[in-house]
């Protein structure tokens, strides 16, 4: 018999930190890309119905307000709310304090596809985060409060 020595146990290489941007960066864009497809109405599109999730929780808001919450350019946002508009999910009026200002708001057709949009998205990620580990969901609710911090940066 020989004495041999078992090889060491390989040590995990540590990611680096660009490795780790890369792979949280893709794990979110997928995440978020797949809660996308879990909406009320698949005729709109996101700009549209981030738009419309906004006026509809932020109550009325102006076209230039809504451009600067979507980060987008005002003529951008302006086809996005024409659009809207046309659909029958916002209206437009004039402000009771300045007349020459537009302000936006939601239809009840328009608040309830956001109801029913952010019902299946929660109900979709319910039932995922259901199937982890109380473990798992604890690192979860971690990750989530350290994610916030990165996006209030």
């Amino acid at each position: 018999m020989t004495d041999t020595l078992a090889p060491a146990p390989a040590r995990p290489r540590r990611a680096t930190l660009a490795e780790q941007s890369t792979e949280l960066r893709l794990s979110v864009m997928r995440l978020a890309r797949r809660m996308r497809q879990e909406r009320a109405d698949a005729e709109l599109s996101a700009t549209q119905y981030a738009a419309l999730a906004w006026t509809a929780s932020e109550g009325p808001l102006t076209p230039g307000r809504l451009a600067e919450l979507e980060r987008v350019t005002p003529p951008s946002m302006n086809r996005t709310v024409n659009c809207l508009v046309e659909s029958g999910l916002l209206v437009r009026e004039g402000s009771p304090d300045d007349g020459r200002k537009i302000l936006l708001h939601a239809t009840d057709a328009g608040h309830e596809i956001v109801r029913e949009t952010r019902r299946r998205r929660d109900a979709w990620l319910a039932k995922r985060l259901a199937a982890l580990t109380p473990d798992e969901r604890n690192t979860i609710a971690a990750a989530t409060d350290i994610l916030r911090r990165l996006t209030d940066q």
